[in-house]
């Protein structure tokens, strides 16, 4: 088959409804809350299965019509998180159903579902159906096979992503089980290269799972939400996200839109849509969280990080820690940070926050009750050289009360420098700086004016000059992070300097992605 006519998509819906319904009592038995939903295959089942009788009760004249029907359809009955998400891999299907759908449109109809149902969910989190998905687009991304190879690989890219689900996610890895929702979307793949290629493609995956009966902890409350308003969408969310996790509010291309959310105040996640919009088809589940299981390994807690700076949450990902990157200025939501303890292994959480404000963020969310669960330790830093102290003498053969300790200390005593570029005139306590000097800063107090230009000779100049001051009072270690805007060669200059003028001081250099300092430095 060189292209997809709509007998294949009906072909295909049947397909996924019988592949879903084989898999369905597996796959509910592998959920991880919160990782999924409490029934992730019933509730992606739900899903096609309603999508599928849509299609079959309508007569679309070709291909993409049958695709947008079976859309419609399965946005409509989106069940679960998981039911959500895998609505939107449809309807990123059929946004671009035009033209000849063959190989290069699955190819570049995959690179869409994947943003489409990335950015339904209001964070996305490594390890899940949204990380298999991704890898698929990856896979395919600018592939002119034919239709049938191209599923193929999709199907078998998913497949292997699958696989590495419980190294992305430690949740996962304590249960010893691959992603739930994950495994249906190999699923759904599998049917679609059975249509196409007329050979059944069936991936064996050894799923372990777990018999402990769950305990009710929350609600799963899901509803249609029509005659909203799109620029209403982000507020929508917001407050969804302030009352619990697992928010998604996923559209069908025709003005209707699935809203989903685990939280304890079912009337408030009702009343944020009445506010909007109206809902309707309202459901409202309990949601069981699984008796929890004892950590593997010894681990029973985890040190996560919250900070800005894609550059710097890489490097702290490099080390094995959680990490949630927050855009420059913004601050994390109440489900941005419950979905980061999410990520950690075991019941206590440490947390070390990059500045002041992700500081507030960080203790706004280890008091919600969606945390209940989870004993969070919240270390108060002021600035990213802070964080890397205390993870420097982080420990975790230590007791946690120990460890606690010892990292909050390594913090506190850490000094910080910064050099940043005034962006306007400004008058200090050292004097008057106009818009680009160099103005240096000891724990947030200014201490240094250079007139502009920024060049690396002056900020190195300016760099010396704040160290100087800060190893005044004593110093072994001194730790540099290089922002966005520094020169690339500035911190190897400075490291030089260093050693000329304090050779009994060690240097650590890194980037960090930072856009409001040019350097950030630390002195332990």
């Amino acid at each position: 088959m060189r292209v997809l006519d709509a007998a294949a998509v009906s072909a295909w819906a049947a397909g996924c409804v019988h592949s879903l319904a084989s898999l369905r009592p597996a796959i509910d038995e592998i959920n991880v809350y919160p990782v999924a939903d409490s029934d992730t295959g019933s509730n992606m089942l739900f899903t096609m299965t309603g999508a599928a009788r849509e299609l079959s009760e309508a007569t679309p004249g070709d291909a993409a019509e049958a695709l947008k029907v079976l859309a419609r359809g399965a946005v409509a009955s989106a069940k679960g998180n998981s039911g959500v998400i895998l609505s939107q891999v449809v309807r990123g299907l059929a946004d671009r159903a035009e033209g000849d759908l063959d190989g290069p449109w699955l190819a570049r109809a995959l690179g869409h579902a994947d943003e489409v149902a990335t950015g339904a969910v209001s964070r996305p989190v490594a390890g899940t159906i949204l990380t298999v998905l991704h890898a698929v687009a990856l896979a395919v991304r600018g592939d002119t096979s034919s239709l049938g190879d191209i599923a193929a690989k999709a199907a078998k890219e998913a497949a292997h992503a699958l696989e590495k689900t419980p190294e992305q996610l430690p949740a996962l890895a304590r249960a010893g089980v691959v992603d739930a929702g994950a495994r249906g979307l190999v699923a759904v793949l599998d049917a679609l290269v059975g249509v196409l290629t007329g050979t059944p493609l069936e991936q064996e995956h050894a799923l372990e799972v777990r018999t402990e009966l769950p305990d009710a902890y929350a609600w799963e409350v899901m509803y249609l939400l029509d005659g909203v308003d799109e620029a209403s969408l982000p507020t929508l969310r917001k407050e969804l996200s302030g009352l619990g996790d697992s928010v998604t509010v996923a559209g069908d291309g025709s003005g209707s839109h699935a809203v989903h959310v685990h939280c304890a105040d079912i009337g408030a996640a009702i009343e944020a849509g009445l506010a909007l919009g109206r809902p309707r088809r309202i459901r409202v589940e309990p949601l069981l969280t699984p008796t929890p299981i004892e950590p593997g390994g010894g681990i029973d807690r985890t040190v996560v990080a919250v900070v800005h700076g894609g550059a710097l949450a890489e490097l702290l990902r490099a080390e094995s820690i959680p990490v949630l990157a927050v855009p420059e200025g913004g601050t994390p939501s109440v489900e941005d940070m419950i979905g980061l303890f999410n990520e950690a292994a075991g019941r206590q959480v440490t947390v070390l926050p990059g500045s002041v404000a992700l500081t507030a963020a960080a203790d706004t969310a280890a008091g919600h009750a969606m945390a209940a669960d989870r004993d969070v330790v919240v270390i108060p830093c002021a600035s990213p050289v802070q964080v890397l102290a205390a993870l420097a003498v982080h420990d975790a053969g230590r007791r946690t009360n120990d460890d606690v300790v010892a990292m909050a200390e390594a913090a506190a005593a850490t000094r910080r420098g910064e050099l940043r570029i005034a962006q306007e005139e400004s008058l200090t306590w050292v004097g008057r700086a106009q818009s680009g000097d160099v103005v240096g800063l000891v724990d947030d107090e200014v201490v240094l004016i250079e007139p502009a230009p920024a060049s690396e000779t002056n900020l190195v100049a300016a760099a010396m000059k704040v160290l100087n001051r800060m190893l005044a009072l004593g110093g072994e270690l001194v730790t540099v992070l290089s922002g966005a805007a520094a020169p690339p060669g500035v911190a190897e200059e400075l490291a030089e300097q260093l050693r000329v003028e304090h050779p009994e001081v060690e240097m650590a250099g890194y980037a960090s992605g930072q856009a409001d300092a040019v350097l950030l430095m630390g002195v332990e």
